[in-house]
């Protein structure tokens, strides 16, 4: 969870609504998170539409594959992948899917 200094709720509001709803493939709900200190309390989210075209469930060299391969209007989805698990780590998140996504895309990005 990220808390948003007061004054910056609407700026910060539309920011995620414009990268997060550019398709219906997420729905924004507003629920109960658990924070490090036990403690619970709402929060906006993202929560995936399983029944969305976009929503894909494809086997780990798959999803490697179109990851070292993609760009979008945001960038290389590489640069998505590293960040995110840069930051997950920086909050103390051990992702061992997403270390072996890593090694696996950069593996197939020296190959080329």
């Amino acid at each position: 969870a990220f808390r948003v200094s007061a004054g910056d709720e609407t700026e910060v509001l539309v920011e995620l609504r414009a990268r997060e709803l550019i398709s219906s493939a997420y729905v924004e709900a507003t629920l109960q998170v658990l924070l490090d200190d036990g403690s619970e309390v709402p929060a906006l989210c993202y929560v995936v539409r399983r029944e969305h075209i976009q929503y894909c469930l494809f086997d780990r060299e798959t999803q490697a594959r179109m990851i070292a391969r993609a760009v979008g209007g945001r960038g290389r989805n590489t640069e998505y992948l590293y960040n995110t698990a840069a930051h997950l780590e920086q909050m103390g998140i051990e992702e061992d899917y997403l270390r072996w996504l890593i090694a696996r895309v950069r593996e197939m990005n020296v190959k080329k």
